[in-house]
């Protein structure tokens, strides 16, 4: 899946793992699944997460590890469907940094919604809409 910054004007990566699904859930209109997968930010590294991902409710999952500038991070990051399975939006609460995360990881986050949409530029992965090294 592609990611984007808060702000939808940059393509950071990609995310990559696996879900298995564990149990659907009629009731909620959703399914449960353990998801193991890693977040690429391009040069600055990646982070590796795993847990129970809930299509039907906002989901924690654990932060296990990371590389490069977020190598020795742990915490969380909160996940919050918006269209299943190809929207979601991500808020990540990290402790462990060693440095400051570069300014452009840190742009102004849109309000979550299904109506959102990356920018043309970074959606087609102009150079100016990219970080350094974006994982494709």
């Amino acid at each position: 899946m592609q990611l984007y910054t808060g702000c939808l004007q940059k393509r950071i990566g990609i995310t990559a793992g696996i879900c298995i699904l564990i149990e659907n859930k009629p009731e909620k209109k959703g399914d449960r699944y353990e998801a193991i997968y890693s977040f690429y930010f391009g040069d600055y590294g990646h982070l590796a997460v795993q847990g129970a991902y809930l299509t039907y409710e906002d989901t924690y999952l654990a932060v296990t590890g990371g590389s490069g500038i977020f190598e020795g991070v742990t915490g969380q990051v909160k996940l919050q469907q918006l269209i299943f399975p190809f929207k979601l939006f991500y808020t990540f609460y990290l402790k462990g940094l060693k440095h400051d995360l570069p300014q452009e990881l840190l742009a102004q986050a849109v309000q979550p919604s299904p109506a959102v949409e990356p920018s043309p530029d970074a959606k087609a992965c102009h150079p100016h809409a990219t970080i350094v090294g974006f994982t494709n």
